[in-house]
């Protein structure tokens, strides 16, 4: 239920065995060997821009890293599938804060870019706590919970917000410590600032587009092998499919790490989570009007918003990284969340 396929599920369905083990291996590369190069030239985009690498990573590499998302949830909208477009948004969120950003937490020291966190770290909470809100309210309003329905009204209000979301993280941006500093200032000058910038551009969005390869590659493999397994369908929408969703930013997560930029992956982790609200669910209530099924009320969205609430609590705490053992509860919980979807997800769905 969290995400439709960008390859056609029937490219694989015709291929055996072997060949889609071979897949799999193939989609690992990708993401291993695209990851790494996404994240490095990420890290000297911030360089050549003098901008904070924690700005970077919630701006442009988490707006890469949601694009297949929206383009996927836009699809699935138009084919009626409403619940799968916004499971995609809601679901990624959940894996973003809750595997990604804990299972991170627990292999290094993340450090807290107090500046970003108290900026971008309020405007994720706040877009979590929005959606929930407008759901409440939409539920409130039509009377029962089995005939909740975002309209595009509010799909067109989410895009504009996203617009407001991209100009002020612009107007942050220059006025952060990094994006001012004197040696980032002689180091543009020194290196062709612009011929740096446009060539890290690209290596950034070749990076991207094998990261999303692979994933796509891996996940519409492994899934077929499921079936073939005999896994039910439910075990594998909460496992496979929804781990899947946010392999592009784990990829690039796990990469930062090992290159030791792991203040990119924190970056990408709160942009990515505000424009899953922002972009990706406000793109597919515009192109058609999403359906709520009870499972979000009684489900999704209060794990959305427990793991958000938790990551908040964290940036409140001092100190300046984030520590290790904080990311053990968010791990946790996206275990048991997983757990429950494979053993309850029909029902609840």
């Amino acid at each position: 239920m969290m995400l439709a396929e960008i390859i056609p599920e029937v490219f694989f369905q015709a291929r055996g065995d072997l060949i889609l083990w071979l897949l799999g291996v193939l989609g690992v590369g990708l993401l291993v060997f695209g990851a790494d190069r996404l994240v490095g030239a990420a890290a000297k985009l911030a360089a050549a821009m003098g901008m904070s690498k924690v700005l970077i990573g919630a701006t442009i590499v988490s707006l890469g890293t949601t694009s297949p998302e929206a383009a996927v949830s836009v699809n699935a909208a138009f084919q009626g599938d409403g619940g799968l477009a916004l499971g995609n948004g809601v679901g990624s969120i959940i894996c973003d804060t809750a595997l990604v950003f804990g299972l991170c937490c627990c292999l290094t020291r993340l450090p807290k870019d107090r500046f970003v966190l108290n900026r971008h770290g309020w405007l994720q909470l706040g877009a979590g706590a929005l959606l929930t809100a407008t759901a409440l309210i939409l539920w409130a309003m039509s009377g029962s919970i089995d005939n909740v329905v975002i309209p595009r009204v509010i799909g067109v209000g989410f895009l504009l917000l996203l617009a407001g979301y991209l100009y002020i993280s612009v107007r942050w941006a220059r006025k952060h410590p990094e994006m001012i500093s004197v040696e980032a200032g002689a180091e543009m000058k020194a290196n062709h600032h612009s011929a740096r910038v446009v060539g890290n551009l690209l290596i950034m969005l070749v990076g991207l587009a094998l990261v999303v390869a692979g994933s796509e590659v891996l996940v519409g493999s492994v899934k077929v092998l499921c079936r073939r397994s005999g896994v039910p369908e439910s075990v594998i929408a909460a496992t496979v499919v929804a781990f899947g969703t946010s392999l592009p930013e784990l990829a690039t997560a796990i990469a930062a790490i090992i290159k030791k930029h792991p203040d990119l992956l924190v970056g990408n982790v709160i942009g990515a989570d505000i424009l899953n609200v922002l972009f990706v669910i406000g793109a597919s209530a515009t192109a058609v009007p999403l359906k709520v099924e009870p499972v979000f009320f009684i489900f999704l969205l209060p794990v959305m918003m427990l793991v958000l609430i938790i990551l908040r609590m964290y940036i409140f705490a001092g100190g300046k990284t984030f520590r290790r053992w904080q990311g053990v509860p968010l791990v946790a919980i996206y275990i048991a969340y997983v757990a429950a979807m494979a053993i309850f997800g029909t029902r609840l769905g």
